[in-house]
């Protein structure tokens, strides 16, 4: 991480949390090496493979980070390919908040979206 990053003060990037999730995330780089892209290529990959339902909105502010997200529409993943990402990464064993403290309140974090028909 950069010094002086914003991150430092995000929950999942502090002290046991931290420790946890490079153990983690180097479970997603392996991932991602097996299919030839980037971790963030993997999990744009995924966002896109959820259904016709699901929209995902990548953002970014460099030119060379919007190639990587086309990129991701490379990665063609399988069900068994679903199947082992949630495996290797249990959403239970990511360690701290997914927001910063302050911020908490600003988000919809139990939103459900209308079933397809």
């Amino acid at each position: 991480m950069a010094a002086n990053s914003i991150l430092d003060s995000h929950p999942r990037y502090q002290g046991e949390n931290l420790d946890k999730n490079k153990t983690t995330f180097s479970r997603i780089e392996r991932l991602a090496r097996k299919h030839q892209c980037t971790p963030a290529q993997l999990a744009l990959a995924l966002v896109l493979r959820q259904g016709d339902d699901i929209v995902a909105i990548p953002g970014t502010t460099k030119i060379q980070n919007l190639e990587n997200n086309i990129g991701s529409l490379k990665v063609k993943l399988t069900e068994e390919d679903l199947k082992e990402i949630s495996e290797a990464v249990p959403t239970e064993e990511v360690a701290g908040g997914r927001s910063f403290q302050n911020t908490d309140h600003f988000l919809w974090k139990f939103g459900n979206t209308t079933p397809k028909n």
